[in-house]
């Protein structure tokens, strides 16, 4: 487990919220040119890593060496809705590619269904898979999608399989973060793990307010504007 996805939030300004921010281009339409220039912006403000879908990690992954910012993928995105092998399988690849975390959306029925056992199973596995070359995992629950009951049984499930953070949303199926869900979420996993605030955070203030809220990471493709202390537009 990573110490900064142990490490309480502080309050952040403008100047030091980038190391917050993981700048995120998950589009299924974005180009190489697009995805490089996430790479010079995040290394440009410093931010945290750069989040991109699995085809991208090794471009991005070469685009920012010796800059300091890491390389995100993700696992099973947007839904959440195949099998834990082959949800391994992407997982595996990404971190053999260059991946430094994973982002893994959890079977979201299952979670519906209170089978808090498929969840640890399904979590568990690529956790084993993420560890085992270095990389942290962060599990995304897809609050919109749950109730308070379910989003805790899901956090509990998270810690139960060994995960580093757990984390909102995809940004995909409606909805976003929010600072009750970012609360409800870092009481449930206590200061052992991080929490990552994503979708729909388009502002320094949002930011902010997901921070105290207890996050100590946020998902955003706003995060020039964030850090500027300007309004993004994008949804992600």
């Amino acid at each position: 487990m990573s110490n900064e996805a142990t490490t309480a939030a502080s309050p952040a300004t403008a100047g030091g919220i980038a190391t917050y921010i993981d700048h995120t281009l998950l589009k299924p339409e974005a180009s190489e040119a697009e995805v490089l220039r996430v790479c010079a912006e995040a290394a440009e403000y410093g931010f945290k890593s750069v989040c991109v879908n699995a085809v991208w990690v090794k471009t991005v992954k070469n685009a920012l060496q010796g800059s300091g910012v890491l390389t995100c993928s993700v696992v099973g995105f947007p839904l959440g809705a195949t099998p834990t092998d082959v949800k391994t399988f992407e997982a595996r690849g990404a971190v053999l590619d260059g991946a430094d975390e994973v982002d893994m959306v959890i079977n979201i029925a299952a979670a519906r269904a209170d089978d808090k056992g498929a969840l640890v199973e399904d979590i568990a596995a690529v956790a084993e898979a993420v560890h085992a070359s270095g990389a942290i995992l962060k599990v995304i629950i897809e609050t919109s999608l749950l109730s308070d009951s379910q989003k805790i049984l899901a956090c509990e499930a998270a810690v139960a399989a060994g995960a580093d953070f757990v984390k909102t949303s995809t940004g995909f199926n409606g909805g976003g973060a929010t600072a009750e869900d970012v609360a409800l979420m870092r009481r449930t996993v206590g200061p052992s793990l991080g929490v990552k605030a994503s979708g729909g955070v388009r502002s320094l203030a949002d930011a902010q307010a997901m921070i105290a809220a207890g996050a100590t990471r946020i998902g955003a493709s706003s995060g020039i504007a964030i850090v500027k202390g300007e309004q993004g537009t994008s949804a992600y």
